[in-house]
């Protein structure tokens, strides 16, 4: 599913679409909002954003939300810059679209400049967001700040980590990745905690998750979708990794050096 990197991505790719006019849209009103087209058709692209895992497009008018869910992609300008998610279908089924807006210059004669395409429509399209709830950025975590959001916390270490009124972006794929860095075990308990393993967990993901990004997303870590699936030797011990489910998600791990 998509994570924070990939929204990430996404944003990156939106850039170019400042300044440009929203000619006509279209919509699938099973996950758009009531009223969308009327307020936004006219409308100029102003600023491209990220909020967690979520693609803010700002124009004059309003703030469109791009939230992908679980299999959801976008499509800026013909281009896909994500070719495909991993656990997704690899098809590019236009029957899948969402959110379809045509823009300046060319309008209709040109690839749309936005599409939203999500074949399981679980992702959804937003106007003016309330996001305030969201925790810090991954991409801006500290140990202060992060021991700040696990402050009174007595949960699960792994769920606590996708938990995104605590720290926002993260998703299945980098929490995985961010506690086989920091050597922490995803069962712990965020109350079980030292200082320094706050702050190790904090450097594992103010430092991998970028490499992660520049690599092209959540599916290019150590602990990548064919290393999830067959659980090889540990890439650092040698130990068998071991898959387990928590808080319904599957997890991976090295039951070694993961303490």
């Amino acid at each position: 599913m998509p994570e924070g990197l990939e929204a990430e991505i996404w944003r990156r790719a939106c850039e170019p679409l400042v300044g440009r006019t929203i000619l006509e849209t279209v919509v699938d009103p099973r996950v758009v909002p009531d009223g969308f087209a009327d307020v936004v058709t006219g409308a100029t692209f102003e600023r491209a954003r990220r909020r967690g895992k979520v693609v803010l497009l700002d124009t004059d008018r309003a703030t469109i939300g791009l939230h992908f869910g679980m299999t959801g992609r976008l499509v800026v300008d013909g281009l896909a810059v994500i070719d495909r998610l991993s656990y997704a279908s690899g098809r590019d089924d236009a029957s899948w679209d969402r959110l379809v807006l045509y823009a300046t210059p060319g309008g209709r004669t040109a690839p749309p400049a936005v599409r939203f395409n999500d074949p399981r429509r679980l992702g959804r399209v937003s106007l003016d967001a309330d996001l305030d709830a969201l925790g810090v950025e991954f991409d801006e975590v500290t140990p202060r700040r992060l021991a700040a959001a696990f402050d009174g916390r007595r949960g699960v270490l792994k769920s606590a980590l996708l938990d995104q009124h605590l720290v926002a972006g993260l998703g299945n794929l980098c929490a995985d990745e961010v506690l086989w860095w920091s050597g922490l075990d995803p069962r712990r308990t965020v109350d079980s905690l030292t200082p320094d393993e706050i702050e190790s967990l904090a450097v594992a993901i103010r430092r991998q998750l970028p490499k992660m990004l520049g690599r092209g997303g959540s599916t290019h870590g150590v602990l990548s979708p064919s290393v999830r699936s067959s659980c090889p030797p540990c890439e650092r011990d040698g130990t068998p990794l071991e898959r387990t489910s928590i808080g319904g998600r599957t997890t991976v791990w090295c039951p070694a050096h993961q303490r």
